[in-house]
């Protein structure tokens, strides 16, 4: 008996891994420049968590915006193409079966079996096939707003737990050196999961991650220590 051959692939994940991953990271480098600016500028422990939770709360709801805002505008896009699409296709039905029967033609059949094809499709459901081989629109890559903006927010609420976290447990006069090594062993972490996810290297998806991340504590640190001794 033969094996069954089973395929997967990650298409289906871009939506929802490109949000979390997108607000995982932020939430941890966000969260993580403050509580390390805001020690290097002397602030007391208890101002280093309110600076934290304020940015959790304050960059879960920018990020969940945000991303609605924008996955929105692209559904949009897609909802008014499908809608002309819909219109052309009762208005101009020939015209439409023209259109699909040259995209199939410009993908290497031959006239005769492209026109068989077009038919056979749009008998079955001619705006489905039209929105894929048309528009490129597919159910899997659908624009989902309220999907994309919900996993940003949580995403990023979970990230910057992690800081947060780090300052609580750290001895005062260490929270910049623990909360640092904690955000750079996390992005490390999150850069190697994104890439195994998504199919990518996961060394180089890690030492992306984590080199932006440095470099954001850094440069804040940087900020901070400045604005505190001048203050």
């Amino acid at each position: 008996m033969r094996a069954i051959h089973i395929e997967t692939h990650r298409a289906h994940r871009i939506g929802w891994l490109r949000a979390a991953v997108l607000g995982a990271n932020d939430g941890v480098v966000s969260v993580s420049s403050l509580v390390v600016g805001v020690a290097a500028g002397g602030a007391s422990q208890s101002n280093i968590l309110l600076t934290g939770i304020a940015g959790l709360v304050a960059g879960a709801l920018s990020m969940a915006a945000g991303e609605c805002i924008s996955v929105q505008s692209q559904a949009d896009t897609e909802n008014a193409d499908l809608r002309k699409e819909r219109r052309e296709l009762a208005e101009e039905p020939e015209k439409e079966l023209s259109e699909l029967k040259t995209i199939y033609m410009k993908r290497g059949l031959d006239e005769s079996l492209a026109q068989q094809v077009a038919i056979k499709l749009m008998e079955r459901d001619a705006l489905v096939v039209h929105a894929r081989d048309e528009l490129g629109i597919t159910e899997e890559l659908r624009a989902r707003p309220i999907q994309a903006s919900l996993a940003s927010a949580a995403a990023f609420a979970v990230g910057a737990i992690i800081p947060i976290l780090s300052a609580i447990i750290a001895p005062a006069q260490s929270i910049s050196a623990v909360t640092s090594v904690t955000t750079l062993l996390t992005l490390t972490v999150l850069g190697s999961l994104a890439a195994y996810a998504g199919g990518a290297s996961i060394v180089r998806g890690a030492l992306r991650v984590t080199f932006w991340g440095a470099l954001a504590m850094g440069v804040t640190a940087l900020v901070g220590k400045f604005i505190g001794t001048s203050l």
